[in-house]
């Protein structure tokens, strides 16, 4: 009696029939280059002290420094995302990796104030196209009921890259010295990224690792004969939506909790509670450990509300300014808080609930924007970008200007309120796509 046969020649190549989970392996490389992405830009975090020692920079000067990234990066997110969707994010992932892991080795060899600032600007102009690549990857590897856990398990990187890095980049700098730390760390991308380059493929369909199955998952109308072209990015779409409009605003302020805590957190340990460098790089890791499983877990709510209910305002808005608005009042409370013990609970419960609806942001994109996310992402990214500018440098001026933190976190509230409130009143990503789309 015949067997079934294992392999059928579809799609130009010799395809398994029996199921495959490649897609989660691709993911799983999405994951980790995060890890290092963010490890690599909050690194010089960990460096504060020694560069005030070496080069006497003011926190002022040392904010200026940190802002350099943002204004790179704001100037190559929206082109990134534009790049990955014409040149694919196989191409522009790999060069994009090699090409930020070079500057940070090259901060090893910086020597004042404008070579720091000129690096972190390089550097934040080759990470600007990482979130596009995410998004635009996801959208065509994933269907549409998996995005926003397969967004968790990429954005979990985040919170920990801080858990994983603090301690590690904390030991460097005490044991190597500040610069031989940047040294180390610029290997990461480049390994990465000659993995990716062998293992992905942009489109799902010329990977001969994925099954027929599994490829039957993922297919969407995008593949049909006449619909094999992909239509031209509609940039007033992009930019006028209301729900995308909304989903900016609220992920401006995501992006200025981000860059804070990334950034400032490491220099209020040392200097708020007095604890050494080593000590910081340990106690760092609880609330961004409760971060990463804050993130994950909004992964998994977003999913599983959007499959019993198909609706984006439930499965993401509500996600959003529900996170939001909880993470503003812990981090109020944390203003107003002077022991150790209680401002690492309202740190982590704030840092988890600001976390927590992540996925949410990228996959709003995603289910509107549709065939353009990595294009649609890149302006999202944007206004993170514009966060990271922003929140480093007033940062470092607060603390100039007033001695502490408070100011600095109550700012940090404000700005996650006013997003709450946009997206309770804007952010109708069902409604206000068919109303448009209808135009």
């Amino acid at each position: 009696m015949p067997t079934k046969p294992l392999y059928i020649k579809k799609w130009g190549f010799m395809q398994t029939t029996r199921p495959t989970h490649y897609r989660w392996v691709i993911t799983s490389l999405i994951f980790f280059i995060t890890l290092v992405n963010f490890i690599d830009r909050s690194a010089i975090s960990f460096v504060i002290h020694p560069l005030k020692q070496e080069f006497h920079f003011t926190d002022t000067e040392f904010g200026m420094i940190l802002s350099a990234f943002g204004l790179g990066y704001v100037l190559l997110t929206a082109f990134g995302g534009w790049l990955v969707d014409v040149c694919g994010s196989r191409i522009i992932w790999t060069l994009a990796a090699i090409a930020w892991s070079l500057c940070v080795g090259l901060l090893g060899f910086a020597g004042g104030f404008w070579s720091f600032i000129w690096l972190r600007f390089l550097l934040g102009i080759t990470e600007g196209p990482h979130f596009p690549a995410m998004s635009k990857t996801i959208s065509d590897w994933l269907p549409a009921a998996e995005r926003a856990r397969a967004l968790s398990l990429g954005l979990v990187a985040i919170p920990l890259s801080a858990v994983i890095g603090a301690p590690f980049t904390s030991y460097l700098v005490v044991d190597l010295g500040w610069r031989a730390m940047f040294f180390v760390m610029s290997s990461l991308g480049v390994l990465w990224a000659i993995v990716w380059y062998f293992l992905f493929r942009d489109k799902p369909e010329d990977s001969k690792h994925v099954g027929v199955v599994e490829k039957n998952l993922i297919l969407t109308k995008r593949f049909r004969r006449d619909e094999t072209k992909e239509p031209p990015i509609d940039w007033r779409y992009i930019l006028l939506h209301p729900a995308l409009i909304a989903n900016n605003i609220a992920y401006f302020a995501f992006g200025y909790m981000l860059f804070f805590a990334t950034l400032w957190l490491p220099g209020y340990f040392l200097t708020q509670h007095g604890l050494n460098l080593k000590s910081v790089g340990w106690y760092l890791t609880i609330p961004w450990l409760v971060g990463a499983l804050f993130l994950k877990l909004g992964g998994f709510i977003s999913d599983s509300l959007y499959k019993k209910t198909g609706s984006s305002r439930i499965a993401r808005s509500h996600i959003i300014w529900g996170s939001q608005l909880l993470a503003a009042i812990c981090f109020v409370v944390l203003g107003f808080t002077d022991s150790f013990g209680m401002s690492m609970v309202f740190l982590s419960l704030g840092l988890g609930f600001g976390l927590m609806p992540q996925p949410a942001f990228f996959s709003v994109n995603i289910d509107v924007a549709k065939d353009r996310a990595g294009s649609s992402q890149g302006i999202t990214s944007s206004c993170l970008s514009l966060a990271g500018i922003i929140a480093p440098v007033l940062t470092g001026w607060l603390i100039d200007a007033t001695g502490s933190y408070k100011a600095a976190f109550l700012l940090l509230a404000g700005f996650t309120v006013f997003a709450v409130f946009t997206v309770i009143f804007f952010h109708h990503p069902d409604r206000e796509f068919k109303k448009l789309r209808s135009v």
